[in-house]
């Protein structure tokens, strides 16, 4: 991490961590909408096995890294959420359901 020498440059920092946060929740979504090609269901997309072990992963990793895991947690269940409804859209536009 670059240590700033001013309020401007932190600021600068953190504008260019937020694009690069954009950039990886798009990529993100793009394999969201490809995973829908191997989902046969609605209930297969909501898969709430899968999100609880991604959440649960997701919160010993902030903890690893000395973050909130209730911060992690709750920005990857807003994240899912939304996701989740474009995968079914994705699902109902490739099956017709």
């Amino acid at each position: 991490m670059k240590e700033c020498n001013s309020l401007a440059e932190v600021r600068d920092e953190i504008d260019q961590l937020d694009d690069q946060i954009v950039e990886l929740i798009a990529k993100r979504n793009k394999y969201i909408k490809q995973a829908a090609r191997f989902k046969n269901t609605i209930d297969e997309v909501k898969a709430p096995d899968r999100i609880d072990a991604v959440i649960q992963r997701l919160r010993r990793k902030a903890l690893d890294l000395d973050l909130s895991p209730n911060l992690v947690a709750d920005l990857y269940k807003l994240m899912i959420d939304e996701m989740v409804e474009t995968e079914i859209a994705e699902l109902r536009n490739a099956k017709d359901l």
